[in-house]
Order: C-alpha cells, then structure tokens, then sequence
C-alpha cells in the first residue's frame, strides 16, 4: 500500500475522554490532520458519545447502552467510524500522549509489555493523566491489534534540562532513586517552537512558552532547547492551574498530616479540587469564570494571573531575558484579557501588545500580537500535540521497517 493510503492515528487518553486525529502519512513525516474528534462519556455511568470532524464536515452521535467495557464499546465504534470516513487508509501505527517517561524514556517507542509495567511504575507523578494514558494503549491493543502502538513522552523536550534545573535539594539517596525535576507538556512545547521557528528568527534566541489549559506550565528555550520549565517532579508543581494547586509550601503537607489527613484525601485536594476549581468555589474553567458576576471567580482570576506573572519573572532570569513570549493552551489561545493583563504587568521587560492585534487573535492560526515598537515579540499559537506524537511515530516504523 503506498504512503498516500496510510496514516498515524494520534490519541490522548484521559479518564473518561479519548482525543483523536488521523494526520496521512507524506514522504518523512505526516501531512495535516484529516479526520479529528473526541470521545466522551467513559466515566462509570457516562453516555458515550463520538464526536468528529472531517473538512466541514461534523458529526456527533451518542452510542447505545452496551454491556462492555465503555473503552472497548467506544474504540469499536471509533474505528468503524475511521473506516466509514476513510474508506481507502489504513492506520499503521497508533501514537499515543503519555505523560511521564521517567528516566528510562525520552524518545518514542513501541509499546511491549515490558514498556508498559514500567510505565506504570510512574503512575503517583501523575495520577491525572498517566493510569489514563496507559489505559488507551491497552484498549487500543485490542482494537488495533495488528497496529504497533507508539509511546510519545511529555517529558522527552525537557531531557537536556541543566543538571541545576533537574536536581532537586534533597539527599543523595533519594535522588538516586530518579526523584528529580522532569518537566512536562513536552509535546506542546515542541510544537510552538517548531511554529516560532518558521515565523521568526528570534525562535533561536530566549523564548518564553506559556501553556495554559485545565494543565499550565511555563518553559524557557534557548537555542530551541529546554532551560528551565514549571513543572517539575510531578504534573502538580509551578502554575496554579484548573484543578490543581501548582507550587506549594511542603510544610502545608506535613500540617495536613499532623491534622489527620491520609494520602488519598490529600491527593485528591491537590489534584482535583485546587486551582482555580478550589479558590473560585465555583468551576475549574476560565470561561465560566470570566462569565460570573461573583467576587470568588475575580479573585480566581487575578491569582492565576499573578502567578503566571510571577513564574513568567523566574523564567526570564533562568535565560537572562526575554526575546519572545509565545501563549499556548485552551487559555492561552482564547483568553484575551488573561493575555492583555500578563503582558502589561510584565512590560517592564519590554513587551508591548498591540490591543486590536490581541482582539483577533482567535487561536484558530498562528499570529503575532505585539505592537510595533515592543522588544520582545508576542505570538498566539494554538498548539497540536497530536501531530507531533504523530511525527514521532512515523519517524519510529520507518526506523523499524529499517531493522527489518
């Protein structure tokens, strides 16, 4: 079959979501996205529903109670859906977002059972996405079984990080047992700078990358590499985000336990009822937030912009400045206020944006912000996880075609 006929499925999995999109494969990479969508629905007790676009056109169907599994029941219908829009590809590899690679993985790599025990070593960094991710590879096993299933890590950008950047001040021991910063969002981050890098010869020089979503963390590039990020042992450190609390006085933790608290409680504070969830009372999403008229929800706002102010600061002295500052994530993309007020508290620098610039920027295409006489470059780029786990994947059964 020729390449025009193939193509990489790229899937994020969460705990009761499945994101998709099938990118064709061209010579030496994968062309743009032909077929996305979203299934919903795969908590315990959820309808399940698929819903997916293809050029202008959108579908979206609830599927009929069945007594499987929510995954298996999903991911058939998933795939008869793949075959109804694509009659004439045929998927070869499924490439999958899985959040921590530990210290064992940083590049791609085909998913054996020996790979996936490890990988669930990992699961307490980050009980959010990574149980979840590791759950659609193996439901994906079955669906595809003939399929190799690639892993693509969130934590592969930040591999060169400087060893002051990944050592945490903790003794030798513990460090010796891989508790260390790692960074995360990885695949995001190498999207935009990608972007920034066929827009802007400043892509070489320091970049500032803000991804904020229900997940926010801050990386520093110089030379298009990692230098310093947010995250760092875990999903939970740096940004305040939707539900989680970011960066955190550990001596909360050991008065957490004093009073009586057990892991499962504190855990589940931390990772789902923090953020902006925790400290609006009212919703983890921007947008409701922007829309209340309650003084919590303000109050949310302001302290998840003064805390991306605040980091933004800490990043610009890890790469001795500022060049351009690139917004990124549902947020980031689409929140024009959060963006207006980062960039006026952060002018001292010497950003500048350009209010009817920032207005349109609608995070449906790249597009600078800044106004003419400002010093740092501002971009919106609406990032594309999928195709760079795609990429990664083509790229990995070309090398294993090669072994053969």
């Amino acid at each position: 079959m020729s390449q025009a006929t193939t193509a990489i499925l790229s899937v994020n999995s969460g705990s009761s979501s499945i994101k998709f999109a099938l990118y064709p494969c061209v010579v030496n990479g994968v062309a743009a996205a032909t077929l996305t969508g979203v299934v919903e629905g795969l908590e315990p007790g959820g309808t399940v529903q698929i819903s997916v676009k293809s050029g202008l056109q959108k579908e979206s169907h609830s599927l009929p109670a069945s007594s499987a599994d929510p995954f298996e029941h999903a991911l058939m219908s998933l795939r008869k859906l793949i075959v109804a829009y694509t009659s004439t590809v045929q998927v070869i590899a499924v490439a999958h977002r899985i959040v921590h690679g530990g210290d064992r993985y940083a590049d791609s790599v085909q998913v054996d059972d020996e790979v996936l025990a490890y990988l669930h070593t990992l699961d307490s960094l980050a009980p959010l996405h990574q149980p979840h991710n590791l759950a659609g590879v193996t439901a994906f096993q079955r669906a595809y079984p003939e399929v190799p299933q690639i892993a693509c890590f969130d934590t592969g950008f930040h591999v060169d990080l400087p060893e002051l950047e990944r050592v945490l001040p903790i003794p030798k021991a513990l460090r010796d047992t891989g508790i260390r910063r790692y960074g995360f969002h990885g695949l995001s981050f190498r999207y935009v700078a990608a972007c920034l890098a066929e827009q802007t010869s400043r892509a070489s020089e320091r970049v500032v990358m803000a991804h904020l979503g229900n997940g926010a963390s801050l990386c520093g590039m110089l030379g298009g590499k990692s230098q310093a990020t947010t995250m760092g042992f875990s999903a939970l450190d740096g940004l305040m985000m939707g539900t989680r609390c970011g960066a955190l006085d550990p001596g909360v933790l050991l008065h957490l336990l004093r009073q009586g608290w057990d892991l499962e409680r504190i855990e589940t504070t931390l990772y789902k009822e923090s953020g902006l969830l925790g400290v609006s009372g009212i919703s983890a999403d921007m947008r409701t937030l922007r829309a209340s008229k309650l003084t919590s929800a303000a109050f949310a706002i302001d302290l998840f912009t003064h805390r991306l102010v605040r980091e933004c600061g800490a990043m610009t002295a890890c790469i001795g400045g500022i060049d351009v500052l690139a917004f990124t994530g549902g947020i980031g993309e689409h929140d024009v206020v959060l963006r207006q007020q980062t960039c006026a508290a952060l002018g001292y620098l010497g950003l500048c944006l350009d209010a009817t610039l920032n207005q349109s920027a609608t995070g449906e295409t790249i597009q600078a912000i800044h106004a003419s006489d400002s010093t740092v470059e501002i971009w919106v780029v609406p990032t594309d996880e999928g195709r760079v786990a795609a990429l990664d994947a083509s790229k990995r059964i070309r090398w294993i075609a090669e072994k053969k």
